[in-house]
């Protein structure tokens, strides 16, 4: 295979996965050349295969990509604008799919939706808010409360206003087009665990690397 002065220009991501058993450079990132034939044949070429009860997850260095492109076309020149080691993990769908899967989503949720509302209720109850409410209500009122009054309401009004403000959702409909405070972190923790994952993998010499 031969091509004529060509740039190859690769975007390589981070993390990627795939259901697939075979890794193809088209999988690990995006890609462009002004040869369109090139550009074809290029996202063709198999950088990995997982083989049964191998690990589900390996870690390609972009070199090993550029010495693949090389070899198939020797004229290609490529300029990676991207990750310089990508993590490829090959996941099975169905397996999201048991029963198992629909449990474990529940018990988060209420372990979620329990502790927080334990969370607030302890909070609350550290700094005296019933003392602090009943407080203001005779400074402003010029007498004691019979029970909960308006500040008890619109504080729990508030509340949960506020938690919906936070998390930029109501039910399953998004406020703003803003990230939530969930998912930037999410993104920040994701991007934290393939760098580890990256760094382990070359430090253990299990990356797919040149030689």
């Amino acid at each position: 295979m031969s091509a004529n002065n060509v740039t190859l220009y690769l975007k390589a991501e981070q993390n990627v996965e795939l259901q697939s058993e075979d890794v193809y450079l088209k999988d690990i990132g995006k890609m462009t050349c002004s040869d369109k034939q090139t550009l074809a044949k290029v996202k063709t070429i198999k950088l990995h295969h997982f083989k049964e009860g191998e690990q589900k997850r390996q870690v390609i260095s972009i070199l090993k990509a550029i010495e693949e492109i090389e070899k198939a076309f020797p004229n290609v020149t490529v300029e990676n604008l991207g990750e310089s080691d990508v993590l490829v993990e090959q996941i099975n769908v169905d397996k999201h799919k048991s029963p198992v899967q629909t449990v474990k989503i529940i018990f988060v949720s209420l372990i979620a939706f329990f502790g927080t509302a334990f969370t607030i209720m302890a909070f609350h109850n550290d700094i005296g808010i019933n003392d602090v409410f009943r407080k203001v209500y005779e400074m402003v009122m010029g007498r004691q409360s019979d029970g909960y009054s308006i500040l008890e309401l619109s504080y729990s009004i508030g509340l949960a206003i506020g938690i919906i403000l936070f998390f930029n959702h109501i039910g399953g409909r998004r406020i703003t087009k803003d990230p939530t405070p969930i998912e930037v972190e999410m993104r920040v923790y994701e991007t934290d665990v393939n760098k580890a994952l990256i760094e382990t993998a070359d430090r253990e010499g299990k990356t797919l690397d040149v030689h």
